[in-house]
């Protein structure tokens, strides 16, 4: 069901799948400015069988109403998005999924909204955008030796252990990645994952993306998503899963390490897989998050 959410005057995509009497689970994708359409294809049909799953397309991103490029836009209105559509769906609390830039916002918005949430899951999150930058531009170094660039494999090692600021990584990463072009997937899994896009049309999908960068733009040049949000992960009194593939890049050794230090905290590698493993081990994905929305166990 394609729900009608209005906030702030602007449309957000929803879709919600499963019964209203059923645990309520909100999923929020990362990017910034990726879609829960992956998210939605791999696990909604699986997991609304024992949940009521609500995904969403953040504000500016793919089906929501694209933000203008003089509109202004920070990281507190997706914050405040999460909270009014829980408030006009009159959901006492609900449990929130949180994939990548999605666990940074599920974190955010656990913070903001403590009695909004019963249970966080993290998959593959970042709370530190230098650590994962840093984690990020190694992996790209790899591929560049694979490809014999030998000068740009360098400059990624160097970066990695320079002393850029968090901002100036983000920004020679997403420079120095998409120089690999078709090969820059292999950055984040090494298992290549299909997801049925016949849903739209070729030109459909252009005409959806265009304009989402403003989505990630606007995020950039405020700032905050650069702040580090490892005191608030301290603080964090949920009960929370943490999944991560062997291979992801971004939660790095130095997130598993804060995270374990987090109380009501459970943790799960997922073998063999990378940074969606929603999409990599569905079946697998899918038992994991229901065990423990519904019972608090893995």
């Amino acid at each position: 069901m394609i729900y009608p959410f209005y906030n702030k005057n602007k449309k957000i995509h929803v879709e919600i799948f499963g019964e209203e009497s059923s645990p309520a689970v909100l999923f929020l994708h990362g990017g910034p400015g990726e879609s829960c359409y992956d998210f939605v294809y791999h696990q909604a049909k699986r997991l609304s069988k024992e949940m009521r799953i609500i995904a969403v397309d953040q504000r500016g991103v793919l089906r929501s109403e694209k933000i203008a490029e003089d509109e202004p836009f920070v990281l507190q209105d997706l914050i405040d998005d999460c909270e009014e559509l829980r408030f006009q769906l009159r959901i006492k609390e609900w449990n929130v999924i949180g994939h990548s830039f999605g666990g940074y916002l599920a974190l955010l918005y656990a913070a903001a909204y403590p009695k909004a949430i019963s249970k966080i899951i993290f998959e593959c999150p970042t709370f530190h955008f230098e650590w994962t930058s840093r984690n990020l531009l190694k992996r790209t170094a790899s591929l560049f030796y694979k490809q014999g660039d030998y000068e740009r494999a360098q400059e990624c090692e160097a970066l990695s252990v320079g002393s850029h600021c968090s901002e100036e990584l983000f920004d020679h990463y997403i420079r120095l990645s998409e120089l690999l072009g078709d090969e820059r997937d292999k950055i984040y899994s090494p298992n290549p994952v299909i997801t049925d896009d016949s849903l739209y049309t070729e030109m459909e999908w252009e005409q959806l993306w265009e304009g989402t960068e403003y989505h990630l733009e606007k995020l950039r040049e405020e700032g905050r998503m650069f702040k580090p949000l490892i005191p608030q992960l301290a603080n964090l009194t949920h009960p929370s899963l943490l999944i991560v593939g062997e291979f992801d890049p971004v939660t790095c050794k130095r997130h598993i390490q804060e995270y374990d230090k987090v109380p009501s905290r459970k943790k799960i590698v997922f073998k063999e897989t990378g940074h969606t493993p929603h999409m990599e081990v569905p079946e697998k994905y899918g038992e994991v998050v229901a065990k423990f929305i519904k019972y608090g166990m893995i």
